[in-house]
Protein backbone atom coordinates (compact mmCIF):
# COMPACT_ATOMS: atom_id res chain seq x y z
CA UNK A 1 0.00 0.00 0.00
CA UNK A 2 1.89 3.23 -1.26
CA UNK A 3 0.08 5.24 0.59
CA UNK A 4 0.26 3.66 4.30
CA UNK A 5 4.24 4.61 5.36
CA UNK A 6 2.82 8.49 5.33
CA UNK A 7 -1.11 8.35 5.94
CA UNK A 8 -0.59 6.94 9.36
CA UNK A 9 1.19 9.93 10.65
CA UNK A 10 -1.65 12.15 9.00
CA UNK A 11 -4.04 9.93 10.27
CA UNK A 12 -3.21 10.73 14.02
CA UNK A 13 -3.00 14.17 13.82
CA UNK A 14 -6.38 14.91 11.70
CA UNK A 15 -8.38 11.92 12.97
CA UNK A 16 -10.66 14.83 14.68
CA UNK A 17 -10.71 16.54 11.14
CA UNK A 18 -13.80 17.59 9.17
CA UNK A 19 -15.26 19.06 5.42
CA UNK A 20 -15.29 22.20 2.88
CA UNK A 21 -13.30 25.38 2.76
CA UNK A 22 -10.86 27.02 4.93
CA UNK A 23 -12.13 30.00 5.86
CA UNK A 24 -11.33 32.48 9.10
CA UNK A 25 -14.14 32.26 11.30
CA UNK A 26 -17.53 30.05 11.33
CA UNK A 27 -19.36 29.12 8.65
CA UNK A 28 -22.97 29.86 7.87
CA UNK A 29 -26.03 28.90 5.00
CA UNK A 30 -25.43 31.57 2.18
CA UNK A 31 -29.29 32.20 0.32
CA UNK A 32 -28.19 29.82 -2.28
CA UNK A 33 -27.22 27.30 -0.15
CA UNK A 34 -23.32 27.30 -0.18
CA UNK A 35 -21.74 27.99 2.70
CA UNK A 36 -19.51 31.49 3.30
CA UNK A 37 -17.88 32.55 6.33
CA UNK A 38 -19.97 34.15 9.43
CA UNK A 39 -18.28 37.47 8.75
CA UNK A 40 -19.37 37.81 4.88
CA UNK A 41 -22.43 40.11 4.47
CA UNK A 42 -25.80 39.55 2.22
CA UNK A 43 -24.55 40.81 -0.62
CA UNK A 44 -20.97 38.36 -0.55
CA UNK A 45 -21.27 36.06 -3.89
CA UNK A 46 -20.07 32.68 -2.24
CA UNK A 47 -19.20 31.51 -6.14
CA UNK A 48 -16.83 34.24 -6.42
CA UNK A 49 -13.21 33.65 -5.06
CA UNK A 50 -12.08 37.33 -5.73
CA UNK A 51 -14.91 38.39 -3.40
CA UNK A 52 -12.72 40.42 0.06
CA UNK A 53 -14.44 38.76 2.23
CA UNK A 54 -13.22 35.23 0.86
CA UNK A 55 -16.10 33.62 0.59
CA UNK A 56 -16.62 30.46 -2.07
CA UNK A 57 -12.54 28.75 -2.16
CA UNK A 58 -9.98 27.96 0.41
CA UNK A 59 -7.85 31.29 0.66
CA UNK A 60 -7.95 34.26 0.05
CA UNK A 61 -5.75 37.41 -1.23
CA UNK A 62 -3.63 37.58 -4.17
CA UNK A 63 -2.45 34.54 -5.58
CA UNK A 64 1.06 33.69 -6.16
CA UNK A 65 1.22 35.02 -9.81
CA UNK A 66 -0.78 37.83 -9.56
CA UNK A 67 -0.60 41.17 -11.20
CA UNK A 68 1.29 38.82 -14.74
CA UNK A 69 0.08 40.13 -17.68
CA UNK A 70 -1.08 43.51 -16.21
CA UNK A 71 -4.30 41.23 -14.46
CA UNK A 72 -6.15 41.29 -17.70
CA UNK A 73 -7.54 37.90 -16.63
CA UNK A 74 -7.50 38.28 -12.75
CA UNK A 75 -9.78 41.75 -13.23
CA UNK A 76 -11.84 40.07 -15.99
CA UNK A 77 -15.94 39.48 -14.77
CA UNK A 78 -19.25 38.69 -16.77
CA UNK A 79 -20.53 40.93 -14.60
CA UNK A 80 -18.63 43.55 -15.19
CA UNK A 81 -17.93 43.01 -18.85
CA UNK A 82 -21.56 43.71 -19.21
CA UNK A 83 -22.11 46.45 -17.30
CA UNK A 84 -23.34 45.81 -13.97
CA UNK A 85 -22.10 47.06 -10.43
CA UNK A 86 -20.10 45.48 -7.53
CA UNK A 87 -22.53 47.08 -5.61
CA UNK A 88 -25.88 45.80 -8.20
CA UNK A 89 -28.66 43.02 -7.02
CA UNK A 90 -28.10 41.49 -10.19
CA UNK A 91 -25.75 39.21 -10.35
CA UNK A 92 -23.78 36.89 -13.26
CA UNK A 93 -21.01 34.63 -13.14
CA UNK A 94 -19.72 31.20 -13.50
CA UNK A 95 -16.19 29.40 -13.77
CA UNK A 96 -14.50 27.01 -15.32
CA UNK A 97 -13.11 23.72 -13.47
CA UNK A 98 -10.98 21.29 -15.59
CA UNK A 99 -9.61 18.21 -13.50
CA UNK A 100 -7.83 14.66 -14.36
CA UNK A 101 -7.50 11.57 -11.67
CA UNK A 102 -5.95 8.48 -12.38
CA UNK A 103 -8.66 6.48 -10.34
CA UNK A 104 -12.16 5.73 -10.48
CA UNK A 105 -13.70 7.40 -7.25
CA UNK A 106 -15.35 5.36 -5.20
CA UNK A 107 -18.81 3.56 -5.67
CA UNK A 108 -18.47 4.01 -9.53
CA UNK A 109 -16.74 0.77 -11.37
CA UNK A 110 -16.99 1.28 -14.87
CA UNK A 111 -16.26 4.13 -16.73
CA UNK A 112 -19.17 7.00 -16.65
CA UNK A 113 -21.19 4.92 -14.52
CA UNK A 114 -22.92 8.17 -12.44
CA UNK A 115 -21.97 6.10 -9.33
CA UNK A 116 -19.19 9.46 -8.21
CA UNK A 117 -18.33 12.70 -9.38
CA UNK A 118 -14.90 11.24 -10.78
CA UNK A 119 -15.72 8.81 -12.52
CA UNK A 120 -13.99 9.54 -16.20
CA UNK A 121 -10.39 8.23 -15.54
CA UNK A 122 -7.69 9.19 -17.18
CA UNK A 123 -8.54 11.93 -19.06
CA UNK A 124 -8.23 15.84 -18.86
CA UNK A 125 -12.11 16.75 -18.27
CA UNK A 126 -14.00 19.77 -18.30
CA UNK A 127 -16.00 18.98 -15.19
CA UNK A 128 -18.00 22.12 -14.57
CA UNK A 129 -19.06 24.98 -17.19
CA UNK A 130 -21.27 27.04 -14.68
CA UNK A 131 -22.79 30.34 -15.26
CA UNK A 132 -25.31 31.79 -13.29
CA UNK A 133 -27.92 34.68 -13.62
CA UNK A 134 -30.12 35.91 -11.14
CA UNK A 135 -31.06 38.99 -8.46
CA UNK A 136 -30.22 38.76 -5.31
CA UNK A 137 -33.06 39.49 -2.32
CA UNK A 138 -33.23 42.50 0.18
CA UNK A 139 -35.85 42.13 2.77
CA UNK A 140 -33.79 44.69 5.08
CA UNK A 141 -35.82 47.63 3.60
CA UNK A 142 -39.23 45.95 3.16
CA UNK A 143 -40.46 43.68 0.68
CA UNK A 144 -37.90 42.44 -2.06
CA UNK A 145 -37.97 40.25 -5.56
CA UNK A 146 -35.11 37.80 -6.37
CA UNK A 147 -34.21 34.95 -8.68
CA UNK A 148 -31.61 32.41 -9.22
CA UNK A 149 -30.66 30.21 -12.31
CA UNK A 150 -27.76 27.75 -12.97
CA UNK A 151 -26.57 26.28 -15.63
CA UNK A 152 -23.86 23.78 -16.18
CA UNK A 153 -22.12 21.72 -19.31
CA UNK A 154 -19.26 18.93 -18.38
CA UNK A 155 -19.19 15.37 -16.76
CA UNK A 156 -20.27 16.57 -13.69
CA UNK A 157 -23.27 17.64 -15.49
CA UNK A 158 -25.40 14.47 -15.44
CA UNK A 159 -24.81 14.06 -11.42
CA UNK A 160 -27.22 17.20 -10.87
CA UNK A 161 -29.82 16.14 -13.25
CA UNK A 162 -32.90 15.35 -12.04
CA UNK A 163 -32.00 12.03 -11.58
CA UNK A 164 -35.14 12.04 -9.27
CA UNK A 165 -37.65 11.72 -12.20
CA UNK A 166 -38.67 8.62 -14.02
CA UNK A 167 -37.71 9.89 -17.31
CA UNK A 168 -36.40 12.47 -19.79
CA UNK A 169 -38.37 15.18 -17.67
CA UNK A 170 -36.68 18.75 -16.56
CA UNK A 171 -32.87 18.01 -17.80
CA UNK A 172 -32.73 14.36 -17.02
CA UNK A 173 -31.73 12.86 -20.06
CA UNK A 174 -29.69 15.76 -21.67
CA UNK A 175 -26.58 13.75 -22.14
CA UNK A 176 -23.96 13.60 -24.59
CA UNK A 177 -21.93 10.53 -23.96
CA UNK A 178 -19.93 11.09 -20.11
CA UNK A 179 -20.68 15.34 -20.51
CA UNK A 180 -24.06 16.62 -19.78
CA UNK A 181 -26.14 19.76 -19.62
CA UNK A 182 -27.89 20.36 -16.30
CA UNK A 183 -30.29 23.09 -14.87
CA UNK A 184 -29.42 22.59 -11.07
CA UNK A 185 -31.08 26.25 -9.38
CA UNK A 186 -34.25 27.50 -11.28
CA UNK A 187 -36.18 29.88 -8.60
CA UNK A 188 -38.01 32.81 -7.24
CA UNK A 189 -37.49 34.37 -3.99
CA UNK A 190 -39.21 36.96 -2.29
CA UNK A 191 -38.04 38.99 1.09
CA UNK A 192 -39.44 40.98 3.70
CA UNK A 193 -37.40 42.21 6.90
CA UNK A 194 -36.50 38.76 8.60
CA UNK A 195 -38.07 36.26 6.17
CA UNK A 196 -37.09 35.05 2.77
CA UNK A 197 -38.95 32.21 0.70
CA UNK A 198 -37.45 30.49 -2.66
CA UNK A 199 -40.11 28.63 -4.77
CA UNK A 200 -38.92 26.59 -7.33
CA UNK A 201 -35.96 24.45 -8.59
CA UNK A 202 -33.17 24.75 -5.67
CA UNK A 203 -29.57 23.07 -4.27
CA UNK A 204 -30.50 21.49 -0.86
CA UNK A 205 -29.23 22.40 2.59
CA UNK A 206 -28.45 18.86 4.01
CA UNK A 207 -24.44 18.43 4.15
CA UNK A 208 -21.79 20.29 4.42
CA UNK A 209 -19.99 19.73 0.19
CA UNK A 210 -21.82 21.25 -2.54
CA UNK A 211 -21.86 20.77 -5.95
CA UNK A 212 -20.20 23.80 -7.37
CA UNK A 213 -16.60 23.31 -7.16
CA UNK A 214 -16.20 26.42 -6.01
CA UNK A 215 -17.88 25.74 -2.25
CA UNK A 216 -15.75 22.74 -1.71
CA UNK A 217 -11.72 22.38 -0.86
CA UNK A 218 -11.48 18.79 -2.11
CA UNK A 219 -11.30 17.96 -5.86
CA UNK A 220 -13.45 14.95 -4.73
CA UNK A 221 -16.45 14.29 -2.76
CA UNK A 222 -16.96 12.49 0.56
CA UNK A 223 -18.72 8.87 -0.19
CA UNK A 224 -21.52 10.62 2.18
CA UNK A 225 -22.02 13.56 0.04
CA UNK A 226 -22.48 11.10 -2.75
CA UNK A 227 -24.77 8.70 -1.42
CA UNK A 228 -26.72 9.49 1.36
CA UNK A 229 -27.50 13.15 0.54
CA UNK A 230 -30.05 14.71 -1.68
CA UNK A 231 -28.18 16.92 -4.40
CA UNK A 232 -31.46 19.21 -5.73
CA UNK A 233 -35.19 19.59 -4.51
CA UNK A 234 -38.38 21.36 -6.07
CA UNK A 235 -40.33 22.92 -3.75
CA UNK A 236 -40.29 25.63 -1.03
CA UNK A 237 -38.62 26.81 1.67
CA UNK A 238 -38.08 29.56 4.03
CA UNK A 239 -35.28 30.91 5.51
CA UNK A 240 -35.87 32.48 8.97
CA UNK A 241 -32.88 34.81 10.49
CA UNK A 242 -35.23 37.03 13.01
CA UNK A 243 -33.47 35.70 16.44
CA UNK A 244 -30.23 36.44 17.59
CA UNK A 245 -27.69 33.94 16.32
CA UNK A 246 -30.27 31.23 15.02
CA UNK A 247 -31.56 30.93 11.38
CA UNK A 248 -34.72 28.67 11.07
CA UNK A 249 -35.16 26.77 8.03
CA UNK A 250 -38.82 25.13 6.51
CA UNK A 251 -39.80 24.16 3.76
CA UNK A 252 -41.77 21.43 1.37
CA UNK A 253 -40.21 19.49 -1.81
CA UNK A 254 -41.20 16.91 -4.15
CA UNK A 255 -39.23 14.23 -3.00
CA UNK A 256 -34.84 14.01 -3.48
CA UNK A 257 -33.90 15.20 -6.82
CA UNK A 258 -36.56 16.14 -9.11
CA UNK A 259 -37.33 18.78 -11.23
CA UNK A 260 -40.58 20.30 -11.23
CA UNK A 261 -42.61 16.78 -11.28
CA UNK A 262 -43.55 14.42 -8.08
CA UNK A 263 -42.02 11.05 -8.92
CA UNK A 264 -43.86 7.74 -7.43
CA UNK A 265 -45.68 10.36 -5.06
CA UNK A 266 -42.93 11.99 -3.49
CA UNK A 267 -43.59 14.72 -1.05
CA UNK A 268 -41.01 15.35 2.05
CA UNK A 269 -40.83 18.03 4.58
CA UNK A 270 -36.82 19.91 4.43
CA UNK A 271 -35.74 21.85 7.28
CA UNK A 272 -33.57 22.37 10.23
CA UNK A 273 -31.80 25.43 11.42
CA UNK A 274 -28.10 26.74 12.14
CA UNK A 275 -26.95 27.76 15.48
CA UNK A 276 -24.24 30.43 16.31
CA UNK A 277 -23.02 28.61 19.80
CA UNK A 278 -20.46 31.60 20.30
CA UNK A 279 -17.72 33.10 18.12
CA UNK A 280 -16.21 30.45 16.62
CA UNK A 281 -18.42 27.36 17.00
CA UNK A 282 -21.77 26.87 14.48
CA UNK A 283 -23.97 24.23 14.82
CA UNK A 284 -26.52 22.81 11.82
CA UNK A 285 -29.35 20.63 11.80
CA UNK A 286 -31.30 19.77 8.84
CA UNK A 287 -33.51 16.74 7.78
CA UNK A 288 -35.82 15.27 5.18
CA UNK A 289 -38.73 13.30 6.09
CA UNK A 290 -41.67 11.94 4.33
CA UNK A 291 -41.58 10.19 0.54
CA UNK A 292 -38.03 10.89 -1.54
CA UNK A 293 -39.69 9.33 -4.22
CA UNK A 294 -38.01 7.19 -6.79
CA UNK A 295 -35.16 6.09 -5.18
CA UNK A 296 -37.21 5.18 -2.26
CA UNK A 297 -39.46 3.40 -4.73
CA UNK A 298 -36.44 1.80 -6.30
CA UNK A 299 -35.57 -0.02 -2.97
CA UNK A 300 -39.22 -0.43 -2.26
CA UNK A 301 -41.39 -2.23 -5.23
CA UNK A 302 -43.30 -3.74 -2.48
CA UNK A 303 -44.42 -0.23 -0.88
CA UNK A 304 -43.34 2.24 -3.57
CA UNK A 305 -45.46 5.42 -1.74
CA UNK A 306 -43.98 4.85 1.51
CA UNK A 307 -44.22 7.72 3.52
CA UNK A 308 -41.51 7.19 6.38
CA UNK A 309 -38.11 7.77 4.52
CA UNK A 310 -36.12 9.82 6.91
CA UNK A 311 -32.85 11.26 6.64
CA UNK A 312 -30.76 13.95 8.71
CA UNK A 313 -27.30 15.84 8.64
CA UNK A 314 -25.56 17.62 11.58
CA UNK A 315 -22.77 19.45 10.54
CA UNK A 316 -20.59 21.53 13.25
CA UNK A 317 -17.65 24.22 12.17
CA UNK A 318 -15.14 25.31 14.66
CA UNK A 319 -12.44 28.12 13.86
CA UNK A 320 -9.56 26.87 16.64
CA UNK A 321 -7.41 29.31 15.52
CA UNK A 322 -7.00 31.96 13.20
CA UNK A 323 -5.92 29.65 10.66
CA UNK A 324 -6.68 26.62 11.82
CA UNK A 325 -10.48 25.39 11.26
CA UNK A 326 -12.17 21.72 11.99
CA UNK A 327 -15.40 20.97 10.56
CA UNK A 328 -17.48 18.03 12.12
CA UNK A 329 -20.22 15.97 9.69
CA UNK A 330 -22.28 13.29 10.70
CA UNK A 331 -25.23 12.00 8.13
CA UNK A 332 -27.97 9.47 8.42
CA UNK A 333 -30.14 7.77 6.16
CA UNK A 334 -33.09 5.70 6.56
CA UNK A 335 -35.28 4.48 3.45
CA UNK A 336 -38.49 2.67 4.48
CA UNK A 337 -40.08 -0.66 3.39
CA UNK A 338 -42.53 -2.43 5.51
CA UNK A 339 -42.31 -5.36 3.17
CA UNK A 340 -38.42 -5.80 4.17
CA UNK A 341 -38.18 -4.06 7.20
CA UNK A 342 -35.26 -1.16 6.14
CA UNK A 343 -34.19 -1.67 1.93
CA UNK A 344 -31.34 0.93 2.75
CA UNK A 345 -29.86 2.36 5.87
CA UNK A 346 -27.06 4.50 5.99
CA UNK A 347 -24.78 5.87 8.35
CA UNK A 348 -21.48 8.86 7.85
CA UNK A 349 -19.01 10.27 10.33
CA UNK A 350 -16.86 12.71 8.32
CA UNK A 351 -14.00 15.20 9.63
CA UNK A 352 -12.27 18.25 8.05
CA UNK A 353 -9.15 19.94 9.03
CA UNK A 354 -8.14 22.84 7.10
CA UNK A 355 -4.95 25.09 7.77
CA UNK A 356 -4.44 28.97 5.97
CA UNK A 357 -0.38 28.46 5.72
CA UNK A 358 -0.84 32.04 3.72
CA UNK A 359 -3.20 33.96 2.01
CA UNK A 360 -2.59 31.88 -1.43
CA UNK A 361 -1.75 27.95 0.10
CA UNK A 362 -4.11 26.19 2.67
CA UNK A 363 -3.48 22.87 3.80
CA UNK A 364 -6.43 20.08 3.94
CA UNK A 365 -7.26 16.48 5.29
CA UNK A 366 -10.71 15.03 5.06
CA UNK A 367 -11.42 11.43 6.75
CA UNK A 368 -14.75 9.64 6.72
CA UNK A 369 -16.43 6.66 7.55
CA UNK A 370 -19.22 5.81 5.96
CA UNK A 371 -21.40 2.80 6.87
CA UNK A 372 -24.38 1.84 3.99
CA UNK A 373 -26.27 -1.33 4.83
CA UNK A 374 -23.72 -2.61 7.27
CA UNK A 375 -20.90 -2.63 5.05
CA UNK A 376 -17.72 -0.11 6.46
CA UNK A 377 -16.23 2.26 3.98
CA UNK A 378 -13.43 4.42 4.54
CA UNK A 379 -12.06 7.01 2.97
CA UNK A 380 -8.69 9.60 3.54
CA UNK A 381 -8.34 12.68 1.33
CA UNK A 382 -5.28 14.89 1.51
CA UNK A 383 -4.77 18.12 -0.54
CA UNK A 384 -3.89 21.20 -0.81
CA UNK A 385 -5.41 24.66 -2.46
CA UNK A 386 -3.09 27.28 -4.39
CA UNK A 387 -3.99 30.34 -5.77
CA UNK A 388 -2.24 30.82 -8.89
CA UNK A 389 -4.07 33.96 -9.32
CA UNK A 390 -6.69 36.16 -7.70
CA UNK A 391 -9.35 34.06 -9.39
CA UNK A 392 -7.64 30.57 -10.47
CA UNK A 393 -6.82 28.20 -7.84
CA UNK A 394 -5.56 24.61 -8.44
CA UNK A 395 -6.20 21.52 -6.38
CA UNK A 396 -4.21 18.99 -6.04
CA UNK A 397 -4.98 15.78 -4.11
CA UNK A 398 -4.25 12.23 -2.72
CA UNK A 399 -7.46 10.08 -1.96
CA UNK A 400 -6.98 6.13 -0.52
CA UNK A 401 -10.12 4.54 0.38
CA UNK A 402 -10.50 0.83 1.45
CA UNK A 403 -12.87 -1.54 2.67
CA UNK A 404 -11.62 -4.25 5.08
CA UNK A 405 -15.29 -6.21 4.53
CA UNK A 406 -14.45 -6.51 0.56
CA UNK A 407 -10.79 -6.22 0.82
CA UNK A 408 -11.14 -3.29 -1.33
CA UNK A 409 -7.94 -1.16 -1.23
CA UNK A 410 -7.25 2.04 -3.69
CA UNK A 411 -5.27 5.43 -4.13
CA UNK A 412 -6.43 7.93 -6.54
CA UNK A 413 -4.15 11.39 -7.32
CA UNK A 414 -6.11 14.10 -8.94
CA UNK A 415 -5.64 17.47 -9.42
CA UNK A 416 -7.66 20.07 -10.75
CA UNK A 417 -8.21 23.79 -11.85
CA UNK A 418 -10.84 26.34 -11.35
CA UNK A 419 -10.97 29.64 -13.22
CA UNK A 420 -14.02 32.25 -11.91
CA UNK A 421 -14.82 35.66 -13.52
Amino acid sequence: MKLRTWTASIAALVFSAAPVFAVEGNVQWSNDGMLQPASCDSSCDPCDCGDPCDCGCGVGGAGLFSGIGGGCLENFTLAGALGFADDSQWEIGGWSQFGYHDQLTPLSTVRGDNLSFNDVPKDLNLQQQWFYFGRTVDGSNGFDLGFRSDFIYGTDAQKTQAFGNPGAEWDNGWDNGVYGWAIPQLYGEVAMNDLSIKVGHFFTICGYEVVPATGNFFYSHALTMFNTEPFTHTGVLSTYTGFEGLTLYNGWTAGWDTGFTSSNAGSTYLGGFTAELGDNVAFTYTCTYGNIGLRGANFNPANPNSDDDYSHSIVMTASLTDKLNYVFQTDYLRIDNQAIAYAEEDLGINQYLFYNWSDAIAFGTRIEWWRNDGVSNNELTTGVNVKLLDNLIMRPETRWDWVPATGYDENVTACDFILTY
